[in-house]
């Protein structure tokens, strides 16, 4: 069974779908999450794994140098070991040392498809480019942005979407199920 460790930083959405899949879904007998870590304090992420009975850490990235804090959470997952590292709307670019350490075993979501866009808010450029449908790209995370190997890729149609808020909501409807069906693909296929 994979030990993984997920990253956050706000709401935990799809940590949550993770959770709730390694305890009674897809994950299950198949990855245990040994601690959620959060660069803030008092997102809603932490608070829902720490009720799910999940391990939770924070060290505050907010007025730290960014070598400082991720020679910090650097030494914190060492301690940790996990077999992988799941990025969970984790708002931080990690470190090369940090990738270098863990090669091929941090995973990320990426709301839209990573060949066309890469970085923040994929689901605004989907909505302001009148995209028919657009995707949601799993990867491994490299040194670039968004450029790792894909894991997978999923449409989603948002054709009769009239707000942004319609087209977050039917993305993460899709991430919620998806992104457990990847991380079952790798676990199960190493």
């Amino acid at each position: 069974m994979k030990k993984i460790t997920i990253l956050i930083s706000g709401r935990g959405s799809n940590m949550q779908a993770i959770i709730r899949n390694t305890q009674s879904g897809i994950l299950k007998n198949i990855c245990t999450i040994q601690s959620v870590f959060s660069n803030k304090k008092d997102v809603a992420g932490l608070h829902i794994a720490k009720n799910l009975s999940i391990p939770t850490y924070v060290i505050v990235s907010k007025g730290k140098k960014r070598k400082n804090y991720n020679a910090m959470l650097l030494d914190w997952l060492k301690q940790q070991n996990p077999d992988f590292i799941i990025l969970a709307g984790y708002m931080k670019i990690l470190s090369p040392e940090i990738i270098r350490e863990y090669p091929n075993k941090i995973i990320n979501i990426h709301p839209a498809d990573t060949t066309k866009h890469q970085g923040l808010h994929g689901y605004d450029w989907a909505f302001e480019n009148k995209l028919k449908t657009t995707k949601i790209t799993v990867h491994f995370v490299d040194e670039g942005l968004d450029t790792g190997e894909v894991i997978g890729k999923k449409d989603v149609d948002i054709s009769d979407c009239k707000m942004i808020e319609e087209v977050e909501q039917k993305g993460l409807k899709v991430e919620h199920k998806f992104y457990s069906e990847c991380l079952r693909e790798i676990f199960e296929d190493r």
